[in-house]
């Protein structure tokens, strides 16, 4: 079979025109390089750096001749590393735009990169404070975000709806700590309707502190000082929001009284925050930037966007997004729209510039069109509420309407509208299931009463006394510990007044402890000791009492009183001093018998008389003279040997009489270990555990003592030789004992010292205000 020549030379021509098309499409394919500067480390990054690769995926596989391609730099936070980045970006990657910057600080830095190079720049963030339309200096700007001051207005107005009049402002500072534009907002509207901001708690950037659980701890046990328990929450990353609530749940912070308003941008995150996060923020209100959720392209992006997110970050265990991914994809698509309008990216920036800024059409995150370089209208915002582990919508709010519990046809419903927060009254589920509005300060006098638990059966009442008053049918409390309390409600009142009610206990102090952190009791109050493993369950004031370990021992017994003038001196001592005075006697009647008429007589009066002499020569002169130069000599000695006795005899005879019975008969607990010696302590006291596990004690020989009067008993009777008290309770004993009885340190070579006597609370109650 023959083909004609014409059709045989129409195939060729065919297939010379197709065999070069590819390279005619590709010749004329254009790729428009744009760089993207997020912090890829947050979450906000994350969803951004996602809703761009499928925005620039989209673009590509429905444009033959125009390409997209994304050149991404994290900044790790830093605004200059951002400005180094857009260098980077505009000489090594020719990028004809950049998008990203979610803090003011970035975009003004970057801003001023791109006007020299006459790029535009798109931003994620806009001013806090209102300036000018477009900037002279920043002409190349473009802001894909509302300004903030609508979003003051409404936390206003829902301030302004529960009659709140003082408030706490928290926030995360930037890079450099300076950006505080929202908080001028914040506080300039607030003022305007008579709200003062109490106090404002600055925190630092996440990324910046080395131990970010113990600073935020710290910081927010300030808060507990204040008077205002209405919180704001402005600019917050999600890792510190997970440090802040959690403290603030484990302090009481969120419950009874207390109202937390979230804003946007952390209320946007609240679907991908983790449930236990979630969970330390019940009764919490957000607000959240509104956006349409049941369109058919927000249906087909969300799609396109867990498939990718999930790919690049598969540890992030949600994959849900929100605003800020929907304005990053809203962004692309509204440089490849200008890109298509211009007919190609070579045409100058200032034309692609000009064509961005002329955008207006409905994107997944609103209506996108510019006036001045920043989105014009007004935005809508979602009222939420954190319930459990979830969060339900009780509404919205915009600000020409005002408040509203449903929208028809994507607008506020003008028949359920309302300008206060009453629109959406009964909607709101505070924390610990409060059925009417917080007040936002604190109020315990119309509160229930605080159970405080008192030990009942003290070994020592000059602590705590508890009595039954048949009188005024009711327990009477008194005691030390009972009047430092008194002395710190005197204090704190009027400002906070503290309803309480006494309730005896009859066990041992650490089963009191215990009802204490199993909110038996609110607080105790009494001789309770601060102790590392008690500390772990509840909470302790200063301690306003030392207290260390002490052992109570009885003296040496004294000595005879008929023959104590005999102790100073030993046997020995006393036997070489009559020998003295007898060899001093005889030598005397030697030299003097013969010449001497006072010592002549029978041999018994002169031996009477030399040793009357002799004896009495140191106290009086003698009508005996002596004659004999030897006599003398020997007289002077014993004068001397006479005078080093009788001051040795004083002195030691006075300290006999003094120091001596007061010294303590044991000081060694090693002695009392190894001798098996029986000791005692209170009944009810941890010292009977300390004994035991610590200095190693035998348990049989500690014996509990439950009265302080038989200590006394159990002394005399010998059943103890030593008591082992807390230095309070040793000078409360010693104060009522004394006669017979000392404090001594134990010696073993270790200081044993407590924490101190302290009142016991829950974790941050209202006891924190006694410290």
């Amino acid at each position: 079979m023959t083909f004609p020549l014409t059709s045989v030379c129409t195939l060729i021509y065919f297939l010379l025109i197709f065999s070069n098309y590819g390279t005619f499409t590709s010749a004329q394919t254009k790729t428009t390089s744009i760089g993207a500067i997020i912090d890829d480390d947050t979450r906000i990054g994350k969803e951004v750096k996602a809703a761009m690769k499928v925005a620039a995926q989209n673009f590509n596989s429905s444009s033959l001749y125009h390409k997209l391609s994304l050149h991404f730099r994290n900044t790790g936070g830093n605004p200059l590393q951002a400005a180094y980045a857009a260098e980077e970006l505009l000489k090594e990657n020719n990028v004809e735009a950049i998008i990203g910057m979610e803090t003011w600080e970035k975009a003004v830095l970057v801003a001023d990169v791109g006007n020299r190079a006459q790029v535009p720049i798109i931003s994620f963030a806009s001013a806090s404070i209102k300036q000018p339309i477009m900037p002279p200096h920043l002409p190349f700007l473009v802001q894909m975000a509302t300004n903030v001051t609508e979003q003051i207005i409404c936390i206003t107005e829902i301030i302004r709806s529960f009659n709140w009049r003082k408030v706490i402002v928290i926030y995360e500072a930037n890079y450099y700590g300076t950006d505080f534009g929202m908080f001028v907002a914040l506080s300039n509207s607030l003022k305007d309707h008579g709200v003062e901001i109490e106090y404002r708690l600055i925190l630092p950037s996440f990324s910046s502190l080395s131990d970010p659980k113990g600073f935020v701890s710290e910081n927010v046990a300030e808060l507990l000082s204040k008077q205002s328990m209405v919180f704001i929450v402005l600019q917050i990353s999600s890792s510190m929001a997970a440090h802040l609530f959690r403290q603030a749940k484990q302090m009481r912070l969120i419950g009874r009284d207390s109202a937390w308003i979230i804003a946007d941008p952390f209320a946007s995150l609240l679907d991908s925050v983790n449930t236990s996060v979630i969970s330390s923020m019940e009764g919490a209100l957000g607000i959240k930037t509104y956006f349409v959720e049941d369109s058919r392209s927000f249906l087909d992006f969300r799609q396109q966007f867990r498939r990718v997110f999930q790919s690049d970050y598969p540890e992030e265990e949600n994959s849900e997004m929100g605003i800020h991914a929907l304005r990053a994809y809203d962004s692309i698509t509204t440089i490849a729209n200008a890109i298509n309008r211009t007919g190609s990216s070579g045409n100058g920036f200032t034309t692609l510039l000009k064509s961005i800024l002329s955008s207006n059409y409905i994107g997944l995150s609103g209506d996108i069109s510019f006036h001045g370089g920043e989105l014009v209208g007004s935005s809508l915002f979602t009222i939420v509420n954190v319930i459990g582990k979830r969060y339900k919508e009780l509404g919205f709010w915009s600000s020409s309407i005002g408040f509203s519990e449903s929208l028809v046809n994507g607008e506020i419903d003008q028949k359920m509208r309302g300008d206060s927060m009453d629109a959406l009254a009964g909607l709101v589920s505070w924390s610990g299931d409060l059925k009417v509005d917080p007040r936002g300060w604190p109020m315990h006098s119309n509160a229930t009463p605080l159970k405080i638990g008192v030990p009942r059966n003290t070994t020592f009442p000059e602590f705590v006394k508890v009595d039954w008053n048949s009188n005024l049918n009711k327990w009477s409390v008194s005691g030390f510990c009972i009047d430092v309390f008194y002395e710190v409600l005197n204090i704190l009142e009027p400002s906070y007044p503290l309803p309480h009610v006494f309730v005896p206990y009859t066990g041992t102090y650490n089963d009191l402890v215990d009802h204490v952190a199993n909110k038996t009791f609110d607080a105790v109050i009494g001789d309770v000791t601060i102790l590392a493993n008690r500390s772990k369950y509840v909470q302790f004031t200063a301690p306003y009492a030392e207290s260390s370990l002490s052992m109570i021992v009885t003296v040496k017994p004294k000595h005879g009183k008929a023959w104590i003038f005999l102790m100073p001196f030993t046997m020995e001592m006393w036997a070489v001093t009559a020998a003295l005075l007898l060899y001093t006697v005889f030598i005397i009647w030697l030299l003097e018998r013969q010449s001497n008429p006072e010592f002549a007589g029978p041999w018994h009066n002169q031996l009477a008389t030399s040793l009357w002499f002799t004896s009495t020569s140191l106290f009086f002169a003698h009508r005996e003279r002596v004659q004999n130069s030897y006599t003398r000599v020997v007289v002077v000695v014993w004068l001397f040997v006479v005078l080093v006795l009788s001051s040795s005899y004083t002195a030691s005879f006075s300290s006999m009489l003094t120091v001596q019975r007061l010294k303590p008969n044991i000081t060694d607990i090693e002695w009392l270990q190894k001798n098996n010696a029986p000791v005692g302590c209170d009944n009810d006291s941890f010292i009977k555990q300390y004994l035991q596990n610590v200095l190693q004690f035998n348990p049989q020989n500690i014996k509990g003592i439950s009265r302080e009067n038989e200590y006394v008993t159990e002394f005399e009777n010998g059943n103890i030789i030593a008591a082992f008290l807390e230095l309070p309770e040793s000078k409360a004993f010693m104060n009522q004992f004394c006669k017979g009885y000392t404090v001594v340190t134990p010696t073993n070579g270790i200081t044993h010292r407590f924490g101190g006597f302290g009142f016991v609370s829950s974790h941050w109650n209202s006891l924190y205000y006694f410290e």
